[in-house]
């Protein structure tokens, strides 16, 4: 389970990259916004994920 936790930081990671570039490649600062928060969103489920392996060994 802890798996599918860290690949679903990784997928959010990845998409909010794109959703933020795609943002600022058209000047739209919402969806620039958006992005840098799913990636925020990402790194934290990473971060939370490490600890917890820190902690099973």
């Amino acid at each position: 389970m802890a798996g599918d936790q860290k690949a679903k930081g990784k997928k959010e990671q990845a998409k909010g990259k794109a959703k933020e570039t795609m943002g600022r490649a058209v000047g739209n600062e919402r969806m620039e916004a958006e992005g840098r928060a799913e990636q925020a969103k990402g790194d934290a489920r990473q971060a939370k994920e490490k600890t917890k392996d820190v902690f099973k060994h």
